[in-house]
């Protein structure tokens, strides 16, 4: 009869945690410290391309923004990528962007898909991302997940 009594709360705790969404935190933060624990550091990791830390750099920046912090801590040791973020506009220039104002406020994914999503479609083929413009999508819906966001 006790242990019935111990599961029942044990059922309703983690209810409660799935409800609050600490849940999925908490599962996340176990895997992110597991892998910590398991990474061998004393394997080399390959070189980083260009390429590579750039796009790392944009994802880490689109997860940090969206609050997935455990998993951006879990790509930056994975993938070698620097502790220190690189700087947004360091980023920006590289990638030959140009933002508006609006664009600021949200991860460089965000413009790159708004503008490959409305109208670029011409200077995508010549690999070119001239001026992005982020009016498409309402702030209140950047910082929620996506199946809460708005539908268009």
């Amino acid at each position: 009869l006790a242990s019935n009594g111990r599961l029942f709360v044990l059922l309703v705790l983690k209810d409660t945690l799935e409800k609050r969404g600490a849940l999925g935190q908490i599962k996340a933060r176990i895997r992110a410290e597991v892998f910590n624990a398991l990474d061998d550091q004393s394997v080399p990791r390959p070189p980083l391309s260009h390429e590579n830390l750039l796009i790392n750099e944009l994802i880490r920046e689109y997860l940090e923004y969206n609050k997935y912090k455990y998993t951006a801590s879990v790509l930056t040791a994975e993938s070698g990528q620097p502790e220190v973020p690189l700087d947004r506009q360091f980023l920006a220039k590289e990638l030959n962007v140009v933002e508006d104002t609006n664009a600021k406020s949200v991860p460089l994914l965000y413009g790159i898909i708004s503008h490959f999503l409305h109208g670029g479609k011409e200077e995508s083929t010549q690999n070119i991302l001239p001026r992005m413009s982020l009016l498409s999508y309402p702030k209140q819906n950047l910082g929620k997940p996506p199946t809460e966001r708005n539908q268009k």
